[in-house]
């Protein structure tokens, strides 16, 4: 039987900014559950865009540059009322951790005691919290605290069992990164068609290409010169470097689906290189929020662009699915101990990795 301390070790966001925001505590109070949550001690806590954006700020629309721009140092003017991605003001302290893996240790007075010992992960954009109404949820730490401490807690119908022979590192690089690139291929109704994957190397982008070949999709993958091969090595059949001319080396009008995480300058190339009828679904914006946008070409060649950011229920329960059968892999670069979240942080602004970075807990 596991003892539940009345504290934990946790990280506290104490405002948007630098990394200087980041605050190592012992002295957290461990969450206290409703009648229809668990408590998970966390085993290991994924770092992920999401995190650095609410940091920082990015989401505010007073920003209007790249997510590196400010990654380390915060902005100079963030509007706190819009600085979350759901556009309702954050209350700090806040524990951050979108992705989350680790044993339920206690359950609420609505669960059954069998689910303690479970080995879990939580699904990240959380829809009990609002009622499962479409097109709203809470992301799991920013509207509530997350997976940056030694417990958590989540509504035990968004917290899946997961039999597999995976480390917990590797379990926590799933939850976000694959929910988003499984996410934009569901909406996008991905098939055995041509896709193209920018920032192919990241979290998101080598999770994309991994499930789309899943789907058995023709998958062209942009990333670093450096980063080509890791990338090749992923499944991609055609890998191409990120600064190249992209209409050039892929072909106008040849792409069914583009599944976009960057934005900025190079995005109406995107645009071109699709097909007639084709469909561009996004769900980040690292290289800049604000692109220039042709309107003809989007009607002439009756486009569809898709936002990702809600997701069906079926998403998260098809991603448990894979892995149990072994349909994916997870791909984690290096591990840091949560004390070290600062150091972790500035590796993932660096991107001298491919894959995921994860933060372990103390025992």
């Amino acid at each position: 039987m596991h003892t539940v301390p009345k504290q934990m070790i946790a990280v506290y966001l104490t405002g948007h900014g630098g990394l200087e925001k980041l605050q190592y505590r012992d002295d957290v109070p461990v969450p206290v559950l409703s009648a229809d949550e668990v408590l998970i001690k966390v085993g290991a806590a994924g770092v992920n865009n999401t995190d650095i954006n609410t940091r920082i700020g990015w989401y505010s629309k007073k920003v209007n540059s790249d997510t590196n721009s400010g990654g380390a140092g915060g902005f100079d003017e963030v509007d706190t009322d819009d600085a979350s991605w759901s556009g309702v003001p954050l209350a700090f302290p806040r524990i951050q951790g979108a992705d989350c893996c680790g044993v339920i240790v206690a359950v609420g007075e609505a669960i059954d005691n069998a689910r303690i010992g479970e080995r879990v992960i939580v699904r990240n954009m959380l829809r009990s919290y609002v009622d499962y109404r479409p097109f709203e949820c809470w992301t799991l730490g920013s509207e509530c605290d997350g997976g940056f401490a030694q417990y958590t807690k989540a509504p035990a119908r968004e917290t899946y069992r997961v039999d597999c022979d995976w480390t917990d590192a590797e379990l926590a690089s799933i939850p976000c990164a694959c929910s988003t690139a499984e996410n934009m291929l569901h909406r996008a109704s991905v098939g055995v068609e041509r896709v193209l994957v920018t920032g192919a190397s990241g979290g998101v982008g080598s999770a994309a290409v991994q499930l789309a070949k899943r789907r058995g999709a023709h998958v062209t993958a942009l990333a670093s010169a450096v980063k080509l091969d890791e990338v090749r090595a992923l499944g991609a059949d055609v890998v191409i470097d990120r600064n190249a001319d992209l209409v050039a080396a892929v072909g106008a009008n040849s792409i069914d689906v583009v599944l976009d995480l960057v934005a900025g300058d190079c995005w109406p190339a995107l645009l071109e290189v699709l097909k007639r009828g084709g469909r561009y679904a996004t769900a980040g914006a690292i290289a800049g929020p604000l692109v220039e946008l042709d309107v003809r070409t989007l009607y002439l060649k009756d486009l569809t662009l898709l936002g990702c950011t809600f997701q069906d229920d079926v998403v998260f329960e098809n991603l448990v699915g894979y892995i149990e059968r072994g349909e994916i892999r997870p791909l984690v670069a290096k591990t840091f101990a949560l004390a070290d979240i600062a150091l972790a942080q500035q590796a993932f602004l660096d991107k001298q990795f491919t894959g995921k970075l994860v933060l372990i807990p103390p025992g």
